[in-house]
């Protein structure tokens, strides 16, 4: 049996149902689906999608560290859009969080996200 911990930081935001941030199974970290909140008042960060997407990303680098780890050693990202016109503009952010080698990724496109969100990411990472 893999050793399972659940990871939790204040730096990101609680979880808004039953799930943990992440949880660390031997050396890889499953982290749940991030959402724009802000982690101290757990309200979206604002209407503007490049606003969304690095507040998404800065959350879940704050779980990354919590875990032990940094966004670049995320193997597999996916990202959540309720517009995939925003696909290029997710390409950009992209660039300025990670370094190649870059994550595996899938970009699907959803008709809703809690909160009224416009994008959210989930991961996996290897330590």
């Amino acid at each position: 049996m893999t050793n399972k911990a659940v990871i939790h930081t204040e730096q990101a935001p609680d979880a808004i149902g039953p799930y943990s941030q992440a949880v660390k199974a031997g050396n890889t970290v499953y982290l749940s689906g991030q959402i724009p909140l802000n982690p101290k008042t757990m309200e979206l960060v604002g209407p503007d999608f490049t606003d969304q997407a690095e507040q998404v990303l800065r959350n879940l680098a704050a779980v990354c560290e919590a875990a032990g780890g940094h966004l670049q050693d995320i193997v597999k990202l996916n990202i959540y859009l309720t517009d995939l016109a925003n696909f290029a503009a997710v390409n950009d952010i992209m660039v300025r969080y990670f370094k190649a080698p870059y994550p595996a990724r899938a970009a699907i496109g959803v008709s809703q996200l809690p909160k009224g969100a416009q994008v959210e990411m989930d991961a996996i990472m290897v330590l």
